[in-house]
């Protein structure tokens, strides 16, 4: 791994804020990637405060544990698992009870810069697009496997790609002759499959597509829903869950789990509309142009 690998965590003011910490106070970062925010979040919860950072890739995993001063040692755990098991992970750790907790989703900037996993139609690379490579299968099986009704779903369900149908029977025909095995191979192949002036719009023709396929590898959405499930239970009254989106599906997840709990009386909503950034951060990181932040504080103890 490239150490010269730079993470610029998004909407960290915010984050910070909402958090609303004390000193002594005990939080999760549920996907800490170069530890961006852990770090902030350390700097307020001082020394008789503590962290659990989780990290489902064991490059970044590995990036992160790099990345603290020995120090801090004795203050963060960090674990490379799913957070879609943030539940048994805090058991494990000791975080039974926590007063924040801060998911960040969707890929890392490493992933699309420097993993050669796929992750982008921008550069020719395997198609794998797996963040671990415990028991998922990788974008170039789905590719080759999957019947042609199967990938339009994904394409449609997760990528909301208006030409799921043309792409995916072309997928499959083209297969029938020679595998598609890398980035490159199947961007041409999306470019073949929609129309002239589809090909000529602001966001390139491969992006939905290359977005549907790895959040069907990951199992994004659902890791969503079970993190947040987990993320209630170990919540302390007066606690407060952060989720910040980069698209829609997972912003609709955030904002419908959060009205469940509102009206079930855990708690309230405290982003009626969600925290973007500002224009000076997008000017910055101009990846950050899609995030979406919603928090929920928690009062009921009924989780």
């Amino acid at each position: 791994m490239n150490s010269e690998f730079i993470h610029r965590p998004v909407l960290l003011e915010e984050v910070i804020k909402f958090l609303d910490l004390r000193e002594g106070d005990k939080v999760i970062d549920a996907t800490v990637n170069g530890g961006g925010h852990a770090k902030k979040i350390l700097e307020i919860v001082g020394d008789s405060g503590s962290l659990l950072g989780i990290e489902l890739d064991s490059e970044l995993y590995n990036l992160a544990k790099m990345s603290f001063p020995q120090s801090h040692n004795s203050r963060i755990k960090l674990v490379n698992d799913n957070f879609a098991e943030i539940d048994r992970i805090a058991e494990e750790n000791g975080f039974n009870e926590v007063n924040g907790i801060l998911f960040d989703f969707g890929v890392s900037s490493f992933h699309f810069d420097q993993s050669g996993r796929g992750f982008t139609f921008q550069k020719d690379e395997p198609l794998d697009m797996r963040i671990t490579s415990n028991g998922f299968l990788s974008a170039k099986e789905i590719v080759n496997t999957y019947s042609e009704e199967e990938l339009y779903k994904i394409l449609k369900d997760y990528g909301e790609e208006r030409f799921a149908k043309s792409i995916s029977g072309n997928i499959v025909q083209q297969r029938k002759n020679k595998l598609i095995e890398s980035t490159k191979e199947l961007s041409a192949l999306i470019e073949k499959s929609v129309p002239d002036w589809y090909r000529h719009q602001k966001i390139n023709p491969a992006t939905k597509t290359f977005q549907a396929l790895r959040i069907a590898v990951n199992q994004e959405l659902k890791n969503i829903e079970q993190g947040l499930k987990g993320a209630i239970r170990i919540l302390v009254r007066g606690g407060r869950i952060i989720a910040i989106s980069f698209h829609g599906l997972e912003d609709k997840i955030v904002k419908k789990k959060f009205k469940e709990w509102e009206k079930e009386g855990l708690g309230k909503v405290l982003t009626k509309k969600p925290i973007v950034p500002s224009s000076d951060e997008i000017l910055i990181n101009v990846r950050s142009r899609s995030a979406k932040m919603r928090v929920f504080q928690k009062i009921s103890i009924l989780a």
